[in-house]
């Protein structure tokens, strides 16, 4: 047992001593030793339940023959830290996460892991750990949140811009924000922690049902008890992570992101898993994927559908079922058997919320990479949630050096149909952080104007956004990226079946404004973001640690 090094001879007996102390029998320290890794917290919705269901995995842990040892790992809600400065720590904090996770297992000496968590930059970070210390371990999220009258988080987001617009009344923005979030779970569409745990199926890391059942069924409780007892499985089998996430099950895990559109913020993510796993990444690929892949959801921000639906309409494995000619079916998984086994039988129940591969929304997948002068190394764009006349679009650049700058503008009603709105300086070495955009893009949607106006960034968008939102473009503005060349008014040019974001400014007049153009680099920053800015990589590389 890996766990020998604290338990094993004479030599250990102060190791023993200690966990003792802490009230385990020596019944109990023979087992195998499996680390809970929870993120329970009382400041996220969608981990607020996360010691229940990490009481549910330690159960299963026990009744398989295990002794579970839980420690918990931090999280932002990025709901609460959009549209201020706090935001900028939401995806630095994935790195904190699976560096903290390291160190622990690497002192605690566990024989196998059990990673519990929900919402956004959590589960990236965990999946991240999970791969550098390729010690056996499974995943169980939190599940998602329910969705009545079809309202979720981006709801209320959008209702702000609708009352900026005078088109809701304060009566009903106080309903909306009391009826939208009715209680525990990550938020209800295909946003980015949902994109993420249902990416957890797809790659092999969780079992069935850990992207899509609902946090309140009890069939997520039965779900933790079911991780809990495999984690046992896969300890005797010494099954570990990169047994199971390579380059297949990358390619298996982007294929299914495609087919359910997800969030455009799970590349950032996949770009990083991938680097810790090993497997080599090129941001370019993902087109000749989403090419060959049908987009068969639309589930919220891109249609009326929520995560319940979908896991009524069968879950993730219907869809893996419907595209299975385009997945790599021999992929192991945590359940001890291939993909193409675990998906064997399953069916669509509900074919409205997951189309048939002969009736998709699209022939291509729910996701973009956009390339041309502006993003020589790419951009991305959640093109499922793109209206049909916005797929392509010229229009003259709005520019904003902050995302405040931009929303000031947006709710006075500056902004114009026909416009591109263009926030620079908020990338991953530029911000720092690369802060989330949920704030401008809602409210734009807010006030009708979704389906006339695009905006661009270095940074990202939240999953919950809709319309023209093209994010993570690269080299980013404090890097010298043609982005920090914008000028008010200049055409900007996007063309999303033909993967081309280009500013319509020629090469020589670039070049003059290269020259007398001073960047912006904050000079205030303390603390961890500055060290942080320092190290992070381009988001076409994952915004990873250099």
């Amino acid at each position: 047992m890996r766990s020998n090094i604290i338990k094993s001879g004479p030599e250990r007996a102060p190791q023993r001593s200690l966990l003792k102390a802490i009230g385990y029998t020596d019944a109990e320290i023979k087992r195998p030793i499996i680390g809970v890794v929870n993120s329970f917290s009382e400041i996220i919705p969608g981990h607020i339940h996360l010691d229940k269901i990490a009481r549910a995995a330690k159960d299963g842990i026990l009744a398989a023959g295990g002794t579970p040892m839980e420690f918990n790992v931090i999280g932002i809600c990025d709901g609460i830290a959009m549209g201020h400065a706090g935001m900028g720590y939401s995806l630095p904090s994935r790195e904190l996460i699976a560096d903290g996770i390291e160190c622990v297992v690497r002192a605690q000496g566990f024989d196998g892991l059990v990673f519990i968590p929900n919402c956004d930059k959590i589960v990236p970070g965990m999946l991240m750990a999970a791969a550098r210390l390729n010690i056996p371990a499974i995943f169980v999220s939190g599940g998602p949140m329910l969705s009545l009258q079809g309202m979720d988080l981006n709801s209320v987001f959008e209702a702000v811009g609708a009352y900026k617009n005078g088109t809701v009344d304060e009566q009903r923005l106080s309903y909306i924000e009391d009826n939208a979030c009715p209680g525990c779970g990550s938020c209800a569409g295909m946003f980015t922690a949902n994109s993420m745990n249902c990416l957890c199926e797809a790659l092999g890391m969780a079992l069935p049902g850990n992207g899509t059942v609902p946090a309140v069924y009890a069939a997520r409780t039965r779900l933790a008890k079911a991780a809990g007892q495999q984690i046992m499985a896969l300890v005797q089998k010494d099954t570990k992570p990169l047994d199971i996430m390579n380059a297949d099950a990358f390619h298996n895990a982007l294929t299914v992101d495609m087919a359910l559109g997800c969030s455009t913020n799970s590349v950032l993510h996949l770009a990083a898993i991938a680097h810790e796993a090993g497997v080599a990444w090129d941001l370019g690929h993902l087109n000749v994927i989403s090419e060959k892949t049908p987009n068969l959801c639309h589930l919220a921000p891109a249609g009326p559908h929520h995560m319940e639906e979908l896991y009524h309409a069968g879950g993730v494995y219907a869809v893996m079922h419907e595209i299975r000619d385009l997945l790599y079916e021999g992929c192991k998984t945590v359940t001890g058997k291939t993909v193409g086994e675990n998906i064997a039988g399953s069916e669509i129940k509900n074919h409205e919320v997951i189309r048939s591969a002969k009736e998709p929304y699209s022939t291509t997948g729910g996701l973009a990479i956009l390339f041309g002068n502006l993003a020589p190394n790419g951009s991305v764009v959640k093109r499922s949630a793109v209206a049909k006349q916005m797929q392509r679009h010229t229009g003259p650049a709005r520019v904003f050096d902050s995302e405040e700058a931009a929303i000031a503008d947006i709710y006075a009603g500056k902004i114009k149909k026909g416009d591109v709105v263009v926030i620079r300086y908020e990338g991953p070495a530029g911000g720092p952080g690369m802060r989330e955009m949920l704030a401008p893009t809602s409210a734009i949607a807010g006030m009708g104007l979704d389906k006339d106006v695009a905006l661009i960034t270095d940074g990202r968008f939240s999953g919950a956004t809709r319309g023209a939102a093209i994010g993570h473009i690269s080299p980013e503005a404090v890097s010298g990226g043609v982005i920090a060349y914008i000028r008010e008014g200049d055409q900007i040019q996007i063309d999303i079946p033909n993967y081309s974001l280009t500013l319509l400014v020629d090469d020589a007049e670039l070049e003059r404004r290269k020259a007398e153009t001073q960047l912006k680099i904050k000079t205030d920053i303390t603390g961890y973001l500055k060290r942080y800015a320092a190290r992070v990589s381009s988001a076409d590389k994952g915004a990873i640690q250099k």
